[in-house]
């Protein structure tokens, strides 16, 4: 799917904007409130998205319950033919995407392409994959066990890997025969609309998908808060997680939620300091440093700080940072103006709080005066109890902190309120394996960086609850119903 992105997406690959899909139509809000969309590369607005309110909620909730009666009972053909036929849309928009979140938040053409877009692509294909195998129905022997839709999904989803959290929410929901409503970021929300007009297109019954744009405190509160919404699957801050999960506990809905991370990254003693360390901070660096994640906090052994903070340091100023439109840009700019002060404020705790700048620092890199780009950062004697060690920073700041032994490395890495990914390297696949075992995290990566969308994605702690990905993914939207034949009349 390789190719070349146009320099700015046209507005019209996205015709409605100022509009929310509303039981299958494209309908004008209930209020003049708009958003401009913001390109981060050239701070210069995009666009306009329409703002919605609670009334706009109530009838996008109220169009998705109408149409659950009817679509929670079509059969697994049925919803295979459909993500079938989302699938095919969704191929031939792929450049397209790919363009639009490029121009949205920042991405660089080549993850745009590479990596962004297939991601949702991923998802939509193993989605179908486990649909056709999934058992809705077990015999139990003395008691049946019946899988069913949950019922009428809130799906709230940020702005960082848009097209992936959309799919791996949209497509096990619409696998489980649940209905939805969706509310994107406002932040990067185009390819959302986009996204609609492909589910329309590919020919989604009224009323089963529902988009409703907006800001967390209206639109977010309103949709996790409704006493008719059956399930809220959030993927956020740990912060806005809090509130979501605040506003849905009085309906006593579910609530599944994919939050923050600060993951340890340990290179054991016998790993290969050279290509570990390389590896690790272009990982990093990857999305703009915008991925929860990311393996921020480095852990060396104390005696070879210095040795690794030199490697680090070098493999950082390798990584290119500019247009997204470049053919060489490693990293783009961050999403936001505030997204960028929030990155330049911890850099300078991290100088304040004592520890060591290798490179990096504040401001943006020489040569770009305009746009929220970051420069590549390493911090080298870092402790765990400093800011840029317990904070998640969402940008290309990495933090190496020492430890003594195994058994200190694995503190280290679970002294954190957060607990969604962890990474090891080391020679010994064995000894990788059992320190993998002591993390406490949803998921642990040995060796570098892989992903498999049948695994489940999710957190411990203040990382979340629930899983998303493959068959622990579409679970997630489905109740468990036992039925038991007590006797005869």
């Amino acid at each position: 799917m390789a190719g070349q992105l146009p320099a700015e997406a046209s507005e019209a690959v996205v015709s409605n904007r100022t509009q929310f899909y509303i039981n299958g139509k494209w309908v004008n809000p209930s209020t003049s409130a708009a958003l401009d969309v913001i390109n981060p590369a050239t701070e210069k607005a995009i666009g306009t998205v329409a703002m919605g309110s609670q009334e706009d909620v109530d009838n996008a909730v109220a169009a998705a319950q109408a149409a659950f009666n009817s679509y929670s009972q079509t059969s697994r053909e049925e919803r295979i033919e459909l993500l079938e036929r989302i699938i095919g849309q969704y191929k031939a928009n792929f450049s397209d995407i790919a363009a639009m979140i490029s121009e949205e938040m920042g991405a660089p053409q080549k993850l745009a392409i590479e990596e962004q877009v297939p991601m949702g692509l991923e998802h939509l294909e193993t989605t179908l994959e486990v649909l056709r195998e999934f058992e809705f129905e077990e015999d139990v022997g003395s008691f049946w066990v019946i899988h069913e839709p949950a019922g009428v999904c809130g799906l709230i989803t940020p702005w960082n890997w848009p097209m992936n959290q959309i799919t791996c929410k949209v497509a096990p929901a619409l696998a489980a025969g649940c209905t939805m409503v969706l509310k994107p970021s406002e932040v990067a929300p185009f390819n959302a609309i986009l996204f609609a007009e492909m589910l329309d297109a590919a020919g989604v019954p009224a009323g089963v998908f529902n988009l409703v744009n907006g800001d967390g405190s209206t639109v977010g509160a309103a949709l996790s808060s409704h006493p008719d919404i059956d399930m809220v699957s959030f993927t956020g801050s740990t912060r806005a997680g809090i509130e979501v999960a605040r506003n849905a506990a009085s309906t006593v809905k579910r609530v599944a939620q994919e939050l923050g991370g600060k993951s340890a990254n340990i290179l054991l003693d016998d790993a290969n300091f050279e290509q570990a360390i390389a590896r690790g901070l272009f990982s990093m660096c990857t999305n703009s440093g915008q991925s929860c994640i990311a393996p921020t906090r480095m852990l060396v052994p104390e005696s070879r700080m210095d040795e690794a903070a030199t490697i680090a340091k070098a493999a950082a100023e390798k990584v290119r940072v500019g247009d997204p439109n470049a053919s060489d840009t490693t990293i783009g700019p961050v999403v936001s103006r505030k997204q960028f002060e929030r990155i330049q404020n911890l850099v300078q705790a991290g100088i304040d709080e004592g520890a060591r700048l290798e490179t990096g620092g504040t401001g943006r890199p020489d040569g770009l005066k305009i746009g929220y780009y970051v420069k590549p950062t390493v911090f080298s004697h870092v402790t765990n109890d400093m800011s840029i060690a317990r904070q998640e920073i969402f940008g290309p700041v990495l933090s190496l902190i020492g430890y003594t032994d195994e058994d200190d490395a694995v503190r280290i890495a679970n002294d954190s309120i957060y607990g969604l990914s962890g990474y090891v390297s080391s020679a010994d696949p064995e000894r990788a394996y059992a320190v993998a075992r002591r993390i406490r995290t949803g998921n642990v990566h040995i060796n570098g960086v892989c992903h498999d969308f049948r695994a489940p994605f999710g957190g411990y702690k203040q990382s979340g609850n629930g899983r998303e990905w493959g068959r622990y993914g579409l679970e997630e939207f489905l109740e468990k119903k036992a039925i038991m034949v007590c006797g005869s009349q």
